[in-house]
């Protein structure tokens, strides 16, 4: 009786292993791919991401996104996760900081991806921004160029016409003088990082950020230096004291500030005044701004390129734009977004369609390899300049 028991109780065993190995080896369980995927992002931001990546894995229940947020040193430590032979399947990354890594051959060339990625759907200048020796390395999310916010209501307090279309330097000079009442009110938001003062530049015919002799770049800077030093219609840093241009202007201290389309949200929740935006105006040469963008890369030694490309697909795609450009944060890259409700949606600012607009008189910025060293080089020599 033992023994039958014994035997009884193998027999069971034995059919449960096989039972195991049978649904282990039919994938009625299967195994998971997890990729990494690093992005920035403000708390507002990432509540958006993580949202999309949630659907992502519902869409595709045998792909696991483990999100790396890095808010701060973002490239500093994407650096170190390359040097490391460590870095995400995926990775939100900008215009600026792309050739280095693809020059390096640490991205992949996305370019055979036309089809899975609809490119056609984006702006061409967005593929061109995120593109290094005509090869595309990268997905834009969006794209970003600088215009001019302004308050309306210190236009009409001071009785001065507001900016128009096609407007000049020199139009913006003398408004900002008319509107500068110091110390309450300056005509023109200051700023001495590189970011803010290029336009400025291009708009002088600029075309080569590290050749910092050139005469055009010169006349450019002078013309910017003069707003806070010959003209004194923008703050110095001490008149500033330690408030952000942006404050000063939800303070009702500036009449008009240069800035990007991430500025949005923040305005309409905290501005107490009427606002719109325009163009940034026409210098002696050219209406030419510099363009920027940001998007999804794909590490080159990604041991998951295959769900790593699906994840940038769902990312790119019309409905995971639409959930970003609502925010309204950004100016989404693909032009079926841009041109609809999700991004022109009757709130502030009213003349939106500059965002649009201004893509037409843009070009990409510049960059090169070395890019963050000639932004350091041009900080260095501008900094005595400035102040």
């Amino acid at each position: 009786m033992k023994k039958i028991i014994i035997g009884i109780s193998l027999i069971i065993g034995a059919s449960i292993f096989c039972c195991a190995s049978f649904i282990n080896h039919n994938n009625h369980f299967p195994a998971k791919t997890t990729i990494q995927f690093a992005s920035w992002g403000s708390e507002s931001e990432t509540k958006i991401l993580k949202k999309v990546l949630d659907d992502f894995e519902k869409d595709n229940p045998k792909i696991k996104v483990d999100f790396m947020h890095i808010p701060q040193n973002y490239f500093q430590k994407i650096h170190l996760l390359f040097a490391s032979n460590t870095a995400p399947d995926v990775i939100f990354i900008n215009n600026q900081y792309l050739p280095v890594y693809a020059n390096a051959g640490m991205l992949e060339d996305l370019t055979p991806y036309y089809n899975n990625f609809e490119y056609d759907k984006f702006y061409d200048k967005s593929i061109k921004t995120l593109s290094w020796q005509n090869k595309n390395y990268a997905v834009p999310r969006d794209v970003s160029n600088l215009v001019i916010f302004y308050n309306k209501d210190i236009f009409k307090k001071y009785n001065v016409s507001l900016p128009q279309k096609n407007w000049t330097l020199d139009k913006l000079l003398s408004k900002s003088k008319n509107l500068t009442h110091r110390p309450e009110i300056f005509g023109v938001s200051f700023e001495d990082e590189p970011l803010f003062f290029f336009p400025y530049l291009t708009s002088y015919g600029v075309t080569d950020f590290s050749n910092f002799e050139d005469k055009n770049f010169q006349n450019g800077l002078k013309f910017y230096a003069d707003l806070r030093k010959k003209y004194h219609v923008a703050p110095y840093k001490k008149e500033a004291a330690s408030a952000t241009m942006a404050q000063m202007f939800l303070q009702g201290k500036l009449a008009m500030y240069l800035s990007g389309r991430w500025m949005v949200p923040k305005f309409r929740e905290e501005a107490k005044f009427d606002w719109d935006v325009v163009e940034f105006p026409c210098g002696p040469n050219n209406c030419l701004v510099p363009m920027d963008a940001s998007g999804w890369a794909v590490s080159k030694n990604s041991k998951h390129k295959d769900a790593a490309i699906k994840l940038v697909q769902y990312l790119s795609s019309k409905e995971s734009s639409e959930k970003f450009t609502q925010s309204g944060l950004i100016v989404p890259a693909r032009k079926d977004v841009a041109n609809s409700s999700s991004f022109l949606d009757n709130q502030k600012p009213l003349n939106a369609q500059v965002f649009l607009s201004v893509i037409e008189n843009s070009e990409p910025t510049p960059v090169m390899v070395n890019f963050r060293e000639i932004i350091d080089n041009i900080k260095a020599k501008t900094e005595y300049i400035f102040n």
